[in-house]
Formats: C-alpha cells, sequence, structure tokens
C-alpha cells in the first residue's frame, strides 16, 4: 500500500516539473530581448560660438566624411565647377590688300563695259564714209550725253574737224590712234596725279604724319572709299591712323572702324554728334604718338546746301592745322549724278582747297565725260576712281589706261 502511494506522489511530482518547463518555455518567447550591455552613447552637438553659424546635420555629416575618408551613405556631393571667364572674341585676322600698282588695268574690263556707248559710238561716227554736218553733231551729242561738258566738247570737235580733214582717207586703226591722242589731250597727262602722303613739319619742326582730308556730301561713297584707300596705303607698305570725324551718323563711325580693323589701322573716334573737329585734332595727335606714316580724316557728308555745316568743314581743318599742315584734300563725287556733281565741286572748293577728286561708282555709268567737266571747273585733277563695291576697286587713275579701256584694242 505504501509502495503504491509513493508511486502517484512521485508521478505527480514529474508533472507539475515538466508543466513548469513549457511555462517558462512560453514566457522566454514573449519577453523582448535583453539590452546590450555596452549602450553606445551620442554627446550632444557642441553649441556655436559667437560669430559661427550652427552646424547643421548635414554639415556633420560631410565634415566626418571629410575627416575618416569614408563614402557617404546618403546623397552624392556634387562638387561645383570652377567658374572661368568667358574667352574674348578673336580679333579678325588682318588681310593683305592686293597691290595698286596696274590696278586700274586690271580693272579695264570693267570699265570698257560701263564706256562702251563713249568710246565705240565715236569711233562708229568718226568711221562713216561721209562726215557731214548731221554727224558732227551726232558727235557733239555723244559727247555731251557723257557729260565732257560744252566747253570741252567743243573744243575737240574742231581738232578732230580739222585732223580728219588732213588725214583724208581714214582706216580703222588711224582714226582709233586719232581718238586715243585727242582724248588724252582733253584729259591730261601731265598733272601730278599721287595722292600726297608725305610727312609734314609741325609747329616746333618737328616731323608729323601726311594727313589727307576726305570731303563729299552724303550718298558719294566717302566713308567706304575712306577705308579703301586705307587699303591702298598700306598695301604701298604705309601705316595709317583713321579719324572717324563723320560723328553725326554712327553708322559711318562703326563702318570707318570696321575697314580700319581689316588692315590692322587704328580708328580714332569721338561721343556721337560729337565735335568733329575735336575728332580729327585727336586722330592726327594719335597719328604723331603712334609714328603713323599717313592719318586719313572722314569728314562729315555736308549738304551742300547747308551753308553753316560747310563752315564747320572749314573749321575742321583749320583746327588740324594747329598740328601741322594737311598735304591732301580728297573731293568725293558719285560720277553718276553727272552735272550736279560740278555744283558740290564748286561749293566744297569755296570752304576748302580741293587737291584731288575721287570718282566714285565709275563703273556703273556712261558718263565718263564727267572726269574732263570736274578737273575743269576745279582746275585739280582726278586721282582715284571707284570701279565696283570689292574692297580693292579703288584704282588710282591713269589717263592712258582710261582711254584704251573707251575706244578698246
Amino acid at each position: 500500500m505504501e509502495i503504491v502511494i509513493l508511486a502517484v506522489v512521485i508521478a505527480v511530482v514529474a508533472l507539475g516539473a515538466i508543466s513548469g518547463l513549457v511555462v517558462s518555455s512560453r514566457r522566454k518567447k514573449q519577453l523582448p530581448p535583453p539590452p546590450p550591455t555596452t549602450p553606445s552613447v551620442t554627446a550632444p552637438p557642441a553649441e556655436p560660438q559667437v560669430g559661427e553659424d550652427a552646424e547643421t546635420p548635414r554639415d556633420e555629416e560631410r565634415r566626418t566624411i571629410e575627416e575618416v575618408g569614408l563614402p557617404d551613405s546618403g546623397a552624392t556631393l556634387v562638387e561645383e565647377a570652377p567658374v572661368t571667364e568667358p574667352e574674348a572674341p578673336a580679333a579678325p585676322p588682318i588681310e593683305v590688300p592686293e597691290p595698286t600698282a596696274g590696278r586700274l588695268v586690271r580693272l579695264r574690263a570693267r570699265l570698257s563695259r560701263s564706256q562702251n556707248s563713249l568710246g565705240k559710238g565715236l569711233l562708229t561716227l568718226l568711221s562713216r564714209e561721209h562726215l557731214d554736218e548731221d554727224t558732227w553733231e551726232e558727235i557733239e551729242d555723244t559727247l555731251l550725253t557723257a557729260d565732257v561738258g560744252v566747253q570741252p566738247t567743243q573744243e575737240l570737235v574742231e581738232r578732230l574737224r580739222e585732223r580728219v580733214r588732213v588725214l583724208g582717207t581714214r582706216t580703222p586703226d588711224e582714226l582709233r590712234a586719232l581718238l586715243r591722242e585727242e582724248l588724252l589731250t582733253l584729259i591730261g597727262t601731265e598733272a601730278d596725279r599721287f595722292v600726297n602722303t608725305a610727312n609734314g613739319l609741325g609747329p616746333n619742326g618737328e616731323e608729323i604724319p601726311g594727313v589727307v582730308m576726305v570731303v563729299g556730301v552724303n550718298g558719294t561713297g566717302k566713308t567706304t572709299t575712306t577705308g579703301k584707300l586705307a587699303r591702298v596705303l598700306v598695301a604701298d607698305g604705309k601705316s595709317v591712323v583713321l579719324g572717324a570725324a563723320d560723328t553725326f551718323r554712327a553708322a559711318a563711325v562703326d563702318q570707318l572702324q570696321t575697314w580700319g580693323d581689316r588692315v590692322g589701322a587704328r580708328t580714332v573716334r569721338g561721343p556721337e554728334e560729337g565735335d568733329p573737329a575735336s575728332v580729327a585734332f585727336d586722330s592726327v595727335k594719335e597719328g604723331i604718338s603712334e609714328g603713323a606714316d599717313v592719318v586719313l580724316i572722314d569728314t562729315a557728308g555736308r549738304l551742300h546746301t547747308k551753308t553753316g555745316l560747310m563752315d564747320e568743314l572749314g573749321k575742321v581743318k583749320r583746327v588740324v592745322e594747329k598740328h601741322g599742315p594737311v598735304g591732301e584734300v580728297l573731293l568725293v563725287l558719285d560720277a553718276t549724278t553727272g552735272q550736279n556733281g560740278l555744283v558740290q565741286a564748286r561749293v566744297f572748293a569755296e570752304v576748302v582747297d580741293i587737291t584731288g577728286v575721287v570718282l566714285t561708282k565709275l563703273d556703273g555709268t556712261a558718263k565718263g565725260g564727267i572726269i574732263v567737266a570736274v578737273q575743269r571747273e576745279l582746275g585739280v585733277p582726278v586721282k582715284l576712281v571707284g570701279l565696283g563695291e570689292g574692297a580693292d576697286d579703288l584704282a588710282p587713275f591713269e589717263p592712258e589706261a582710261f582711254v584704251d579701256a573707251l575706244i578698246g584694242d
């Protein structure tokens, strides 16, 4: 009996023990994991000192990365590109102008096409078997239409009449030689047609550059002629300073600057609508300082009907002469204006002493006789002729080449 009771007690104890183990296991699964034995403590950020900016968490992160050298686990830090100054635009290349020697000869074909009606017309009329009064009147009309002028026309016709009467029988070659000779006599071959760019002497005997003033009304191609003349001089080995004294037209100043930049010539300019005489004075002063060979002064395109403006042109010349003499005053005339150009020539000659004439747009007109008329009117020679829009289409006037282009081979 005792043995049975003992067995029961042992069974009860065993069951209790097993139940305790199960409950203990369940409790262990429900409890959170124990904290680490050595907890990490982050120190609070230091307070910013006076005069310092507070450090943001991103700043601290950046500093930590820089100090430790570890990669940033967050967004990639983008380094700012260094600021570079924009490069200045490259200067335009300096052009080498075409040599001036024989330039009119090279442009002969262009001149011949434009003046064909004058030379060919005269040869055709003179080649008639019978030269009656009607024919001589046609010859006169041809010369007058070409703007030779009344007096020069009468003189030429009288000489031709006499020469033809003496010659008698006329072959084409004889007529061409006769007409060539008489046209050369009419135009003149003895005049000095070189543009005077020789150095002058200042008030104290010092050497100054040659000074050339370019005058003319608006629309004649005055500023363009000044730029082209700079090319002619540079091609001849001279250093040039340009004076943009046409201060009333900003476009003229910019245009002249462009011409100068193309051949490496410095351009002196003043404020818009400033005093033209002041710009001209400074241009010569700059030319003296740089030791330039020539100073070209582009004056304002004076309207010949405005006396006040014409007086101002005279002032420009007087102011420039404080440095020294003006070696050349070139009057630019548009060949297409014909006899109207003579009116302009008279007025300009009253204000400044014109020393030479530049005839522009001669390739676009059959009125080549204006060369004779303007020379008679002013008593000065045509020195340069413009034969197109190209940069090198300004040529020294050569009477022989001109007449040969008129009458052909």
